[in-house]
């Protein structure tokens, strides 16, 4: 476990700058998944997967949803290895490039009713370009700060790119929320491609940004090193994995309750709030608009809070938080409530995750030194992506299916993941001094 900072990376004006990066692409990944998230349960089943039954219906969605988690830490091992030995910035440039093409490609793609069993396929294909460019999206935005900010901020910086993960749930939430007042006629006809096809606009002002990035100045110090000896040299992946496979596994682990609770609010919370307790569609999307706001705010005080507490006591708290949360998350949407779904939704976000999201960053980033950050990073997300964050909204599909429509399953398969995140933290925390 190390931590590395030079004097240049404090530079207010290139913070200001990797900040903006790192967030606008962050925003867009986070757009184009809640987006599809937000699409499956209302859209995606009906147009792709007509000839199932509701909710057969509901879970292949969710299943194409998961699949882009499948193509993420195979995303995550090229693009980070370009990340760490090539820079930064390609690295970056590169998964907005992938996500924002399939991104829109999903808003152009003709459905079961045009073309039969091409639709789904031509939609898990761009599921899985877009999960490909996204497995090192977040990692690459916490890096890209955490090697500019003063070390005595990185949590509340590195929580930054964090906090825009909700901005772009937010948008995505809130342009279905628009298009949902249309006609169904209207809104299955055409009018549920425009949320994907905004996401264009999107990548074009995050491309620009981006392009105009400088190295970050603690990596141009570690290649400089590295220079020096060249017959040291190895690839990025392999020096992880030699080197730090407790902190990869750890760090893995620690993901577990910050991706259950994030996309059970972000994916599920809205097939359940409609398709399960009968909310209509319009108030469980102004509920997880209004909850996500809460996100935001809670982000930012939580990464200043664990720049003075430290990112694992704040982790560990937030974990904690998920799971006190479990049950009386699910009895606030049993109410069928618009005000009390909203405060869950808002609970859910300013506390679980703005604690989780407000000390992830600089805890990872601390788990590994710079030559292989990246990587490390990327691994550590994406493998959870894979077995945790991708398939929670199937399994929490499945789960409350198997309960006879009630959520006691689901609450007890958040409580584990929070448990296996509590005692990877507390492992860490024992062993290091930097967290």
């Amino acid at each position: 476990m190390a931590t590395t900072t030079t004097a240049g990376s404090a530079n207010p004006a290139n913070l200001r700058k990797a900040v903006a990066a790192a967030t606008v692409g962050t925003v867009i990944e986070w757009y184009d998944y809640a987006l599809y998230g937000a699409a499956s349960g209302l859209i995606i089943n009906k147009l792709f997967f007509p000839n199932l039954s509701p909710t057969t219906g509901v879970l292949a969605a969710f299943a194409t949803f998961a699949v882009g988690y499948f193509a993420r830490p195979v995303g995550g091992i090229v693009i980070s290895h370009i990340g760490d030995k090539f820079g930064r910035k390609p690295a970056l440039i590169l998964t907005i490039a992938l996500m924002g093409l399939a991104t829109v490609l999903m808003g152009l793609l003709p459905t079961y009713e045009t073309i039969g069993i091409m639709a789904p396929i031509l939609l898990v294909l761009m599921r899985l370009i877009q999960g490909f460019g996204a497995g090192a999206e977040l990692a690459g935005a916490i890096v890209l700060v955490a090697e500019y900010a003063p070390p005595e901020k990185r949590a509340f910086y590195t929580g930054l790119p964090n906090a825009a993960t909700l901005v772009g749930i937010m948008l995505a939430t809130l342009s279905f929320l628009v298009i949902s007042y249309l006609p169904e006629q209207v809104l299955f006809g055409w009018a549920w491609r425009v949320p994907f096809l905004l996401s264009g606009a999107l990548f074009l002002v995050a491309l620009y940004i981006r392009k105009h990035l400088d190295e970050t100045p603690e990596y141009v110090e570690a290649m400089a090193r590295a220079e020096q000896r060249r017959h040291e040299q190895q690839v990025p992946i392999g020096e992880l994995f030699r080197n730090s496979p407790k902190e990869v596994l750890f760090g893995f682990l620690s993901v577990t309750a910050h991706n259950a609770n994030a996309y059970i609010l972000s994916a599920f919370s809205l097939s359940y709030m409609i398709n399960t307790v009968g909310m209509s569609r319009t108030d469980a999307l102004v509920a997880v608009t209004i909850g996500s706001l809460f996100g935001i705010v809670g982000v930012g005080f939580m990464g200043a809070l664990a720049d003075r507490i430290g990112s694992a006591t704040v982790y560990i708290l937030g974990a904690i938080v998920i799971g006190i949360m479990a049950f009386p998350l699910f009895w606030l949407f049993d109410t069928a409530s618009l005000l009390w779904s909203t405060v869950g939704i808002a609970l859910g976000y300013g506390l679980g995750f703005g604690s989780t999201s407000g000390a992830q960053g600089a805890f990872l980033a601390n788990l590994f030194p710079t030559r292989y950050r990246f990587s490390g990073l990327a691994m550590s997300r994406e493998l959870n992506g894979v077995l945790v964050a991708g398939p929670t909204p199937f399994i929490a599909q499945a789960l409350v299916g198997a309960a006879g429509g009630r959520p006691t399953y689901v609450s007890l398969y958040i409580l584990a993941c929070c448990v296996l995140s509590i005692l990877a933290i507390m492992i860490v925390r024992h062993r290091s001094v930097h967290v």
